[in-house]
């Protein structure tokens, strides 16, 4: 079976859904490169961060609007990818010995995931699954957690982290559409030397000094570890596949491993 790429995706505010601009040209091209059709999309979602490692197996996962105080037409998005019980399951396998719950009615697809895939495979033809954020664990747990998903790529799964390497709500500034601050650009460029260079030291990033500011909650930024761990695997390098700043405070900054 083919190998799949793997990518973390900065996906940014949920009207990216419905526009179409350089960051969604990015991802819908991404996808455009693949060796092939996936069999299934597991995606690590900034979204569904909770107390609890599990993954959605249900037949038929129902789109989330996870958000408030957008347009109707935001609302009005239904994203009907099946999902996949059987690969479910060996998500929980290939992880062990992490217990991973098996999820058949609480969650489904939120608009970390659903924003990006409406671009990425916009017939919604292939099933999607979603693996929680344990907001109990630390980086290395999720670093280790992503190293050991692996295996997923060599049977044909594509793997995809989706959240904001910078991401900070409180200091956003809606007057500066398409700028960053400066701390935010010193921390996106300082996280970018190390994907680019050596992504299994990603953990040194949560000592950056502007890394509080970046990430005030780990939510956004826990999905590239996973991206870091699969890297760290076998000992590969990230490739930026678009990037940029909105807001001030958030960056839009794409990862993919190709190799």
């Amino acid at each position: 079976m083919t190998r799949m790429p793997a990518a973390f995706v900065g996906h940014g505010t949920p009207m990216n859904a419905l526009d179409h601009n350089r960051y969604t040209q990015a991802w819908s091209d991404f996808s455009a490169s693949l060796p092939a059709t996936p069999r299934a999309v597991l995606v690590v979602s900034a979204h569904w961060y909770v107390n609890v490692t599990a993954v959605t197996a249900m037949v038929a996962p129902r789109t989330i609007h996870d958000f408030y105080g957008f347009p109707q037409a935001l609302f009005d998005v239904r994203y009907p990818a099946p999902g996949d019980p059987e690969i479910a399951v060996r998500v929980a396998d290939v992880v062990k010995p992490t217990w991973v719950g098996l999820d058949h009615d609480g969650w489904g697809i939120d608009h970390g995931t659903w924003s990006v895939l409406v671009h990425m495979f916009p017939r919604a033809d292939v099933p999607v699954l979603q693996l929680s954020l344990n907001a109990d664990m630390p980086f290395d747990w999720h670093f280790d957690l992503g190293a050991r998903l692996a295996a997923l790529r060599d049977e044909g799964v594509l793997i995809v982290g989706s959240g904001n390497v910078v991401h900070n709500l409180r200091l956003i500034d809606w007057q500066r559409p398409g700028e960053g601050t400066d701390w935010a650009q010193r921390f996106d460029d300082s996280v970018r030397e190390v994907m680019t260079d050596d992504p299994a030291g990603l953990g040194a990033s949560l000592s950056h000094p502007d890394f509080r500011l970046a990430a005030p909650t780990p939510d956004h930024f826990l999905p590239l570890a996973y991206l870091a761990g699969l890297a760290s695997r076998d000992g590969s390098r990230a490739q930026v596949i678009v990037d940029g700043y909105e807001m001030g405070s958030l960056s839009m900054t794409a990862y993919a491993l190709t190799s």
